[in-house]
């Protein structure tokens, strides 16, 4: 009988035989990407047995379906992420350096394919890993943009965008469906023939599929992460090119290229507006018509779709698939308008994530009008039917007001279930921006906080932590993460704690050496890395992170015989191209790292970094190097976050506010090992409300009032001494996410660290303690709570 060869000899033939027969190079002549291509094939190769297997059950056992919209995902490399899930990166590795190639710059070579902007994108990659891990018949759907979001460069301290190129190469991990494709109509007219409403779109593009299998945990489970991409319906009018007319000719495919080109393109210009919302409405008809195709497939009574398809819009983009669905019953299938806005409540849920009222997307009922005629017309119904339904409404719940549509409120009027994604976070919902339909419906708002895939922010991330848990309380963590709570009875133990910060320093000298190569900086690994990257935004404070920074820098130049404790500040964010405030933030940050970093006076002690152009990619390094993380967002204004907890569960402790999940980290991972400060949600309303607050909190801080001095003096920007004159007199006269009034608090929490850090062996117990009490947040807890409790689903495996 013959053995069967190890993992790492069968990939080695399969990637042989890819880089022969799918590159068409041999050994000799093959490049880092043909071997990177090869491997790539070799282990999606793996995937599609079960990825088909799965399919095969859920129709055979008719099993209900979840279906996640979206207009980001952030899924990051792919190449690890799937050899974990099957069980074959120590195999893979083995391969590729047997045929003589680098594994670490095969991996770095990989494209992170730019399909979102922050937490929400992977959030979404996270939920549907978890779906495939717990075997939760599931399909994601999002658009295939070809740029996505920028890519991000400094010129002169300065945020410029310029086009992400992740599909400049073929992506090996998708298949493409052209024979699944929905035609998506926009403008036009509606008429009335023969009893029944018709919309004639003036224009139309065709959204055609692209899917990836994701895998899940040991290959039980694949599900499907479906991308829209635009194609024209006609491609090409000959007869307007034969007369000259080059630009006309190519108009349908101008229209198709750019719905699915860029992500987020700036809406500022009425044209930005209208391409947003053909973005939307592109991703949910396509989306929408896919589900009924399928359901149709095997059932004939619409009334139990709600027993078979669970909708989840994440946030309010994907918010028109609503009314498309009750169009498509009505209009193609012949409901009564009633009975399909009844099947409408029963298979949607909407999942928000912000408090901001100004956050929560509003377009004019004219542009709706202008470019879904025949929507706005429903939107317009499915208000009245929830008038009817509700007759005492106050006038704030009404879908159209003002001449506006609020897709807040039309998304929480479809859904059956609205969650939020931390405790805080949903309380809040029900006094503030929901109030008055929470008041309507009692039952609807759930929560559902938030959680990440110990798979990619630990296994892959962080593997040295992995074999440590591993090694400490054995398998099986890597799907109950719960069970890290064995590691707590080994905080005590000395060995431990050494293997514990040992796994933490070899992620430092890691991101040192990447810092070093990528970006010519020169960071101290046993300096504290103090770490703040997510998007940049007002109400997440970077401008309180630098400003107390710079005050940190004064204090050292005041006392330099003082033994203080060096830091690396990291910072890692993009702003949205249009968000002025932010980039001026991004700015201030690079002027101020020049400066900073050139003075000998604190060489060694303070260092300012700011890698450009982050993501997943970069997250991956940085979080499993990270000492200190910086959550210091205005209390009541995130909803929930996630880095938090990647950064904890890699043994980050962390300074924060109560605000978002922080609120419940701090409870599991004890008010001892967390830096709070800060004013809480109700107080910083009050703090509002008082005339001044921004000057009185100036006025009352010594230090503050110095570090704006030097700002406004030109310190940082000597060639230009008024370039932040606008920010400063924001800060002073308006200050409207309570920087000054916060600062104080948050240089006296800054002290605190310093204090712990000093102390070496209560830091790695803090630290230690932060990883062992992390398990709760993970995105399999997550997706259970939403089984349960929105989606009404059973697990297949």
């Amino acid at each position: 009988m013959t053995a069967t060869p190890p993992a790492s000899d069968r990939l080695q033939r399969d990637i042989l035989r890819h880089l022969k027969y799918t590159q068409g190079k041999d050994r000799a002549h093959a490049t880092l990407y043909d071997w990177r291509m090869a491997l790539s094939f070799a282990l999606r190769d793996q995937v599609v047995d079960p990825w088909f297997t799965a399919t095969r059950r859920t129709y055979d056992e008719d099993r209900k379906r979840v279906y996640y919209l979206s207009v980001e995902y952030l899924i990051g490399r792919l190449i690890e992420d799937v050899a974990i899930n099957l069980g074959l990166r120590e195999a893979s590795r083995a391969a590729i350096e047997a045929l003589g190639v680098d594994w670490e710059a095969l991996v770095e070579n990989e494209p992170d394919a730019a399909l979102g902007n922050g937490g929400l994108g992977r959030l979404a990659a996270c939920y549907m890993e978890s779906m495939a891990t717990l075997g939760v018949p599931a399909m994601g759907y999002g658009i295939r943009y070809e740029n996505g979001l920028f890519r991000q460069i400094f010129r002169s301290g300065q945020q410029v965008e310029t086009p992400e190129d992740w599909l400049q190469e073929f992506h090996p991990w998708e298949f493409d469906r052209p024979e699944a494709a929905y035609e998506i109509g926009f403008g036009g007219n509606v008429a009335e023939h023969g009893g029944r409403t018709v919309w004639t779109p003036a224009e139309s593009v065709y959204a055609v599929a692209h899917d990836t299998a994701i895998i899940g945990w040991q290959g039980r489970w694949a599900n499907t992460l479906r991308l829209w991409s635009a194609r024209p319906t006609t491609r090409f009018d000959l007869a307007r090119f034969n007369a000259g007319d080059f630009a006309a000719a190519q108009a349908p495919e101008m229209l198709a290229r750019t719905i699915t080109r860029v992500l987020y393109p700036d809406d500022s210009t009425w044209a930005g507006k209208d391409l947003r919302l053909k973005q939307e409405y592109f991703l949910a008809s396509a989306s929408i018509q896919d589900i009924l195709r399928r359901y149709l497939s095997t059932h004939e009574d619409f009334r139990a779709l709600p027993e078979k398809v669970a909708v989840q819009i994440n946030d309010t983009h994907p918010a028109l698939a609503a009314p498309e669905l009750v169009r498509l019953l009505v209009d193609q299938h012949g409901l009564a308008f009633d009975d399909a806005a009844e099947i409408m409540l029963g298979v949607f849920g909407y999942t928000n994530h912000t408090l901001m009222p100004e956050a929560l997307e509003r377009w004019s009922t004219w542009a709706i009008g202008n470019t879904l005629p025949r929507h706005m017309q429903i939107i317009e119904r499915l208000d009245d039917w929830h008038a009817r339904r509700k007759p005492a409404r106050p006038p704030s719940t009404a879908i159209v007001a003002h001449d506006e549509v609020r897709m807040g409120n039309l998304a929480f009027i479809a859904s059956h279930r609205v969650n939020g994604v931390a405790r805080l976070h949903t309380e809040l919902m029900k006094k503030t921006v929901f109030a008055d339909l929470h008041a309507l419906h009692p039952e609807r708002i759930v929560n559902v906080t938030n959680g990440v895939t110990p798979r990619r922010w630990i296994a892959q991330a962080n593997p040295g932590l992995a074999g440590l848990i591993t090694e400490t309380i054995g398998e099986g963590w890597q799907t109950d993460l719960e069970r890290l709570a064995g590691l707590e009875a080994h905080v005590e133990d000395a060995a431990f704690r050494d293997a514990f910060a040992a796994v933490k320093r070899a992620g430092k000298e890691r991101v040192a050496q990447w810092l070093a190569a990528e970006h010519g900086l020169s960071v101290d690994p046993a300096a504290m890395f103090d770490v703040q990257v997510k998007r940049i935004h007002e109400y997440k404070r970077q401008l309180l992170n630098i400003l107390a920074t710079i005050g940190l820098w004064l204090r050292m130049r005041d006392d330099p015989g003082r033994d203080w404790v060096p830091r690396v500040k990291i910072f890692g964010g993009k702003a949205a191209p249009g968000y002025h405030a932010a980039k001026e933030i991004i700015r201030l940050i690079n002027d101020a790292a020049a400066v900073i970093n050139a003075d000998p006076a604190t060489k060694g002690r303070l260092k300012v970094v700011f890698p450009p152009n982050y993501n997943v990619s970069m997250a991956e390094k940085l979080m499993p190097a990270a000492d200190l993380s910086e959550q210091i967002s205005t209390a009541g204004m995130e909803a929930s976050g996630t880095g938090n907890m990647k950064l904890a569960l890699n043994g980050a402790l962390t300074i924060g506010t109560l605000d978002g999940a922080n609120v419940e980290i701090r409870e599991r991972v004890g008010a001892e090992n967390f830096f709070l400060f800060g004013l809480t949600a109700e107080e910083a309303e009050a703090r509002r409300r008082l005339p001044d607050h921004a000057r009185l909190a100036i006025e009352e801080t010594p230090e503050l009032q110095r570090v704006l001095k030097a700002i406004g003096d030109g310190v940082f920007s000597p060639g230009e001494p008024h370039r932040y004159h606008g920010l400063l007199d924001r800060l002073w006269n308006h200050d409207h996410f309570l920087v000054a009034s916060d600062y104080a608090a948050y240089v006296a929490a800054q002290d605190k660290v310093e204090e712990a850090w000093q102390d070496r062996d209560r830091w790695l117990r803090m630290a230690a303690l932060n990883t062992a009490r992390m398990g709760y947040f993970s995105s399999d807890r997550s997706i259970r709570d939403y089984m349960r409790d929105v989606w009404a689903v059973e697990p297949a495996i």
